[in-house]
């Protein structure tokens, strides 16, 4: 796994109702800070990608469908620099995946529906400094496949 991403397991507490299930904490040793929550709504086949910050941290949950994020350590100094890795986040794999600053990252909605997708960023969107740096989502800088993989 790429240097500093983390992974929290989430647990949905199902009753005859329905679930309830926690996302974050204050108190989660893997979160640094809260500067915003925003919900991201996406249709499958959708590339959203590539890009990274300079000064923030993002947590990402897929709270409905399934998300193929994908991750390029692309950080001077870091001993997993020039890594990629996909996380499969949402319906089945129910997580919390922490993103360092300097990390590049981007999803697709799999399936047939669309996905929510909520981020926890720890800094707030600034929009007369924003702090979001592209890279096209064909990048062939970045070793990695927006495909359907078979493993």
């Amino acid at each position: 796994m790429i240097e500093g991403v983390q992974i929290k397991q989430l647990k949905p507490n199902v009753d005859e109702r329905g679930y309830l299930m926690e996302l974050l904490r204050g108190s989660d040793e893997f979160f640094t800070k809260f500067g915003q929550c925003y919900v991201s709504l996406n249709y499958p086949g959708v590339v959203r990608a590539w890009h990274y910050h300079k000064r923030q941290e993002d947590y990402f949950v897929v709270v409905q469908g399934v998300c193929k994020v994908g991750l390029y350590d692309m950080r001077e100094g870091s001993a997993t620099r020039g890594q990629a890795e996909a996380h499969y986040l949402g319906t089945g794999n129910n997580i919390v995946l922490r993103i360092p600053i300097g990390v590049a990252h981007g999803y697709k909605t799999v399936g047939t529906g669309p996905s929510l997708l909520v981020n926890f960023p720890t800094e707030e969107y600034n929009p007369n400094d924003p702090d979001e740096h592209r890279i096209p989502w064909d990048s062939p800088d970045i070793p990695f496949n927006w495909e359907i993989e078979f493993k």
